[in-house]
């Protein structure tokens, strides 16, 4: 393929089309609108960058990128250390707390096992989590894993490691979600929702 820039905005482009949900075509239109708005955004964002990279690092005990160790979630004394919330990634904590309905801790496994991939319990922090959960204020550990393979396979294996330990082991509800209707719904969210019935 022809280039049309230098080698400079064509490294810029490449590296956004490596972006989550950014193809080719977007990374050229956020290079350009990047280097169109140079002042208000190329050299704020260049600078943000630079200071996440020096300063974001993962919480030493629930691994979430913070620029502090422990992370503002671990140091808040108001946290319930009784629950221990297993996510896959920040993202899925930041959604958790978003909800603003669960006032516990978190760990952060930092992906899922994926055979297909080659991603195995030594590429995550398993033995983190165990070491935790072992913890005598620990009570239970809610494994918030996505529906997926990956994570329903990587949910059985840490209820495996984790059964040694005196604590709870749960998994998020899975099933209609509120305001969803039947006829819209996927066969296996029905099947979950069935499976994950209580009492009216």
């Amino acid at each position: 393929m022809a280039s049309f820039a230098g080698p400079e905005i064509e490294r810029l482009i490449g590296l956004l089309a490596k972006l989550p949900g950014m193809g080719p075509r977007s990374a050229r239109r956020a290079a350009l609108a990047l280097l169109k708005r140079r002042e208000q955004l190329l050299e704020p964002l260049a600078a943000s960058l630079r200071e996440t990279a020096d300063k974001v690092r993962a919480c030493s005990r629930c691994g979430a990128p913070d620029t502090r160790d422990p992370c503002a979630i671990c140091a808040d004394p108001a946290r319930d250390g009784s629950l221990l919330c297993v996510v896959e990634e920040a993202g899925a904590l930041w959604a958790m707390e978003r909800a603003g309905g669960f006032r516990g801790r978190y760990h952060v496994l930092g992906g899922l096992l994926s055979a297909l991939d080659g991603v195995g319990p030594e590429a995550l922090r398993v033995g983190e989590l165990v070491e935790r959960a072992a913890a005598p204020e620990v009570s239970e550990v809610i494994l918030a894993l996505p529906a997926t393979v990956d994570g329903q396979t990587t949910a059985h294996y840490l209820a495996d490691r984790l059964a040694g330990a005196q604590v709870t082991i749960s998994s998020l509800a899975r099933g209609v979600p509120v305001g969803g209707e039947l006829d819209w719904l996927d066969d296996g969210t029905i099947v979950q929702a069935l499976r994950a019935r209580r009492p009216a």
